[in-house]
């Protein structure tokens, strides 16, 4: 992900001065994590921990901004944190069961990051011991479900226009199928490089991967004109849009992935898609902007009777921010979809950005309340 404009930075720092609360799991035995990320370093206080709720408290003091992650074996991806602007902090709520795992700083937000080892002993009580945060997770894992299946049917038909040559609706299709995949990203990133095989930009390629999937596609339809060659591409895309399905069907997830989810959903509207960086060719990067708010949404909705429970000020406050960006970003709709970014103006893009940041700040507060015992 990497700001544009000077718009995007501002957006970025705005964003990353958010950090969850200090309560729950901050207030255990040893307290946050600190995490010092440089542009070449990744200093990580403590790499010995108990299982259960941990919090990393990621200070970027490089020139860069940067990205904290925390990965089990096979970069599957546990936590994360992205758009750390330099000088700013942020803080990550992670549960972790007893094992090895990696904790990497990836300044510039490319690459595999500068790695450092993390292990995880003894035992815990899972947070889904709370019966209302299994229900949360319950209801979550359904909605991911119902996405899912959009997606393979989506990306089916998607796929099978591009290999009919058939451009006009490849290019009608493109930002539908991707809507399915937007709303679900948090959950498709977990899988190691499935998520940068799917869905990278152009960029994948400086981390030794081959770009194909969605982008290549794009990049095909919009800047050439020609799809001629792009079926391969096409049924690749389509067995690992597959492979992803699978196994988010499959996948249990924590609800602080829930929370930090949707607060990731928000970082990906204000990394790519408020700076046209996301669809650079399509610049159809307003249907993937609504689609991260509603995966944000459906997150914070599964959640909502423990935050009415444990903080209702704060639901009071999401209900309205939520609103808030339904209100803005309506007012670019165009006929069943969305204006083109390349239509929207410095202005309009300003707008946006305020309605983004006025919501990172409370949805940044909800991990916290999440770990925190009931």
């Amino acid at each position: 992900m990497r700001p544009t404009n000077l718009l995007a930075l501002l957006t970025l720092g705005s964003l990353a001065a958010c950090s969850s609360g200090g309560s729950g799991a901050e207030q255990a035995a040893g307290g946050p994590i600190a995490v010092k990320a440089t542009d070449t370093g990744c200093e990580v206080a403590r790499t010995q921990v108990d299982a259960g709720t941990s919090v990393f408290a990621i200070t970027n003091g490089g020139q860069k901004v940067t990205e904290f992650y925390v990965y089990a074996p096979g970069d599957r991806v546990m936590a994360e944190v992205e758009n750390i602007a330099p000088g700013l902090s942020r803080n990550l709520h992670v549960e972790l069961p007893a094992g090895t795992y990696e904790t990497a700083c990836k300044p510039g937000m490319t690459g595999k990051g500068i790695r450092g080892q993390l292990t995880v002993s003894g035992s815990a009580a899972p947070l889904t011991d709370d019966a209302a945060l299994l229900a949360a997770t319950d209801s979550y894992s359904r909605y991911v479900k119902s996405q899912t299946a959009a997606l393979e049917e989506k990306t089916a038909e998607f796929v099978a226009a591009v290999k009919a040559g058939d451009v006009a609706k490849s290019k009608a299709l493109f930002p539908v199928a991707r809507t399915y995949w937007e709303r679900i990203e948090p959950v498709a990133e977990i899988f190691g490089d499935l998520d940068p095989r799917t869905d990278g930009r152009e960029e994948v390629t400086e981390e030794g991967l081959k770009f194909g999937g969605f982008h290549k596609i794009e990049q095909d339809l919009w800047q050439t004109g020609d799809i001629s060659k792009s079926g391969p591409i096409a049924d690749q895309l389509m067995a690992d849009v597959k492979e992803v399905v699978t196994k988010a069907n499959a996948e249990k997830l924590s609800p602080l992935q829930l929370a930090n989810g949707a607060k990731a959903l928000l970082d990906e509207v204000a990394s790519g898609k408020i700076t046209g960086e996301e669809d650079r060719y399509s610049h159809t990067d307003l249907w993937d902007f609504n689609a991260n708010i509603d995966g944000s949404k459906a997150a914070i909705a599964s959640l909502r009777p423990v935050l009415e429970e444990r903080d209702p000020a704060l639901v009071k406050t999401l209900d309205t921010e939520f609103a808030n960006v339904d209100a803005t970003l309506g007012k670019h709709r165009a006929g069943d979809g969305w204006k083109l970014h390349t239509d929207l103006s410095q202005a309009d893009l300003k707008e946006l950005t305020d309605a983004i940041n006025a919501l990172a700040e409370p949805i940044s507060r909800v991990a916290a309340v999440v770990a925190k015992k009931a």
